[in-house]
């Protein structure tokens, strides 16, 4: 490793120079700032031993500077002249220590050992950090499951393609997040242009895409240029297009195959250089048979399909998405950043999620807002989680090796008595005449369940425990 010396003594200079290549080091000695600051252009050392008093300025001067080229260059702080001001001021641009002259050299070489030790952890958690958001993130899309990192290859491999692309998927998936992942990794020049085509109705469409001449329709009262024409050069995202009618259909196979559009009331064709990338939330196979959508349509945006897993069948991702969506809200908030349950978790996790990531995140945002204390509870759990997480999906399938029914059954017994003791403020007989159950009969399965404690002589109230 590489360590600077700046000291205006020579003595000292040679001395720390011998001590620390004896220790190892590849030592360079510097009198002056202007040294200093040469050195460090050219050799880029590892570690600074400065002093604070230079001929020609101050090492924090020279401290700052590194710092905001090289924050990870470990630097300690030398000087004869100790004051508590220099040493915060020290500190706070950024030394990993302060020593004050005269100072033992073993003391010294300690303080370097250890400033070694905390860059190399500090590197360490850097690199451990950057190849996990490498790993598990791209263009801003969060997945560590297998089929999100076959995604991303995927995305990867097409990008600066100019094919046409349908992104497949329940709404909520995110298709939008991977066309614009796709367009900001092509290096195309022009612009991402988005429209949801399922929310216009067609006039409309046409208009929005191929824009219109003065006068072409009324309330038409000035020409409009097109989303195709503003997308020139970039790419073109077209959300549902499965929404679309047969006419529409008609009109954009036309600008595939041409890559010309035409304004609504014009009879001049212009060219336009742009990708198309396609999404739908229906099975356009199923909508090609029912008559729908067209067939020579389908296979013009079909082709680099990619298809979108439900929230539901990427489960391991779950984690990844709270903990991004409660840094994003907390700091949205301006509040102190919170942690999760364990018992929340396990409900998010088992959760089949039919608004998939867009409704997770929705979750995390109510239950920020809703949670006054630092961590998010089952409390701020919506009801159809409470409920939903113990009752499998509808693609639930038995597992090969079986399963408890009675576990299943238990759960969902636990919860709709939670949901009793709740509305009746805790006392047992009345939850029991709502559950239309004895009263020996419910306080034995709320001892069971662990609702209420096993020796509690307590016959009618209880403190609910919403985290059991």
């Amino acid at each position: 490793m590489d360590l600077l010396v700046v000291d205006d003594e020579s003595s000292l200079r040679d001395f720390l120079s011998i001590v620390f290549e004896e220790e190892g080091w590849h030592v360079e000695a510097a009198a002056s700032l202007a040294d200093a600051r040469a050195a460090v252009q050219k050799h880029e050392p590892d570690m600074v031993l400065c002093d604070l008093m230079l001929p020609d300025g101050s090492g924090i001067d020279l401290l700052k500077e590194i710092k905001a080229q090289n924050a990870s260059m470990a630097f300690i702080m030398i000087t004869a002249h100790t004051s508590t001001q220099s040493a915060v001021e020290a500190l706070k641009a950024g030394a990993l220590d302060y020593i004050a002259k005269p100072f033992d050299i073993e003391e010294l070489k300690i303080i370097v050992r250890k400033a070694v030790e905390r860059k190399e952890l500090e590197d360490e958690n850097l690199h451990l950090r950057t190849a996990l958001e490498e790993r598990f993130t791209f263009a801003n899309i969060l997945g560590k499951s297998a089929k999100m990192q076959e995604i991303f290859t995927i995305i990867q491999r097409i990008a600066r393609t100019n094919s046409t692309v349908l992104i497949s998927g329940e709404s909520g998936t995110g298709k939008e997040l991977i066309a614009r992942a796709i367009h900001y990794n092509s290096g195309r020049r022009g612009k991402f242009v988005s429209i949801n085509c399922g929310a216009l109705p067609e006039t409309l469409l046409e208009s929005e895409l191929f824009g219109h001449e003065r006068g072409a329709f009324t309330g038409a009262i000035r020409e409009k240029k097109g989303l195709f024409t503003e997308a020139d050069r970039g790419t073109i995202f077209l959300d549902e297009i499965g929404e679309t009618s047969t006419a529409m259909q008609i009109k954009l196979l036309r600008v595939l195959q041409d890559r010309v559009v035409r304004r609504v009331g014009s009879n001049v064709e212009t060219p336009v250089e742009v990708r198309v990338i396609a999404a739908t939330n229906r099975d356009l196979a199923d909508s090609i048979q029912k008559g729908t959508f067209r067939e020579d349509l389908f296979y013009r945006i079909n082709v680099i399909p990619i298809a979108l897993p439900p929230l539901r069948q990427r489960r391991e991702d779950i984690p990844l998405l709270v903990d991004s969506f409660i840094d994003k809200f907390c700091t949205t908030l301006g509040i102190a950043r919170k942690r999760i349950s364990a018992d929340a978790m396990r409900l998010i996790e088992k959760y089949h999620w039919p608004g998939n990531v867009r409704e997770l995140e929705n979750v995390i945002e109510r239950m920020i807002a809703l949670e006054t204390s630092e961590v998010l509870t089952t409390k701020s759990l919506p009801e159809q989680i409470l409920l939903g997480g113990t009752i499998p999906d509808a693609t639930f399938d038995l597992p090969s090796e079986g399963m408890s029914l009675e576990q299943h059954l238990e759960s969902i017994a636990k919860i709709f008595m939670l949901k009793a003791l709740e509305r009746t403020g805790g006392v047992q007989t009345q939850a029991a005449e709502l559950l239309q159950m004895s009263f020996r009969s419910f306080r034995y399965y709320a001892k069971k369940y662990e609702l209420i404690p096993r020796d509690s002589r307590q016959e009618d109230v209880v403190e609910i425990d919403t985290e059991k």
